[in-house]
């Protein structure tokens, strides 16, 4: 599978762009990772644009991912890629034990809070975020309430990388993206 075919799927199945755009964010996380470990960047491209193509549809645990696997399976999507996906989700009872596994976990809450965070800057991008202001906002449970923090400091921990610097990596990554599209 290649990655416009990886994106047919994300698009077929998610229909809201803020989701689509959070597939977007994660792969740009995930690659910067696959490229600092010498890992397979199109492995890990693809992982990230799916691991959530199935949300709009099973929006609930544990339905998200256990059921959206069967349809990455049909369509022909690498096991290691599916068990990836499968791992991301704390309650599937997959546990992350490849470095592809613990970097999708470390990258997806994080991704999502980073975006969350552009939102509210005034010029409502990657630029104005830093690791001060992803901390500040890490302890304010009303801002992006549906973030879990706990994931994002497990994920960094499991990655065994500092939290800080997790945070500016994706920071980093993310604002690449950003700079990509403009």
């Amino acid at each position: 599978m290649d990655r416009a075919q990886a994106w047919q799927i994300v698009c077929e199945f998610i229909q809201g762009d803020a989701l689509r755009r959070h597939a977007l964010a994660v792969e740009a996380c995930v690659v910067a990772y696959a490229r600092k470990f010498g890992e397979d960047e199109h492995q890990w491209s693809l992982t990230a644009l799916l691991h959530d193509f199935d949300w709009e549809i099973h929006p609930q645990a544990p339905d998200h991912p256990m059921k959206g696997e069967p349809i990455l399976a049909a369509r022909g999507v690498d096991e290691q890629i599916r068990r990836a996906i499968l791992s991301h989700a704390t309650y599937s009872g997959v546990p992350r034990v490849s470095l592809l596994e613990k970097t999708l976990f470390a990258c997806d809450e994080l991704a999502g809070l980073l975006t969350a965070i552009s939102y509210v800057k005034p010029s409502r991008s990657m630029r104005e975020v830093d690791v001060r202001s992803v901390r500040k906002k890490m302890k304010d449970k009303a801002f992006a309430r549906s973030v879990n923090r706990d994931d994002i400091v497990h994920g960094a921990a499991e990655l065994g990388v500092d939290l800080d610097e997790h945070i500016q990596f994706c920071i980093l990554a993310m604002q690449a993206l950003e700079q990509k599209a403009e």
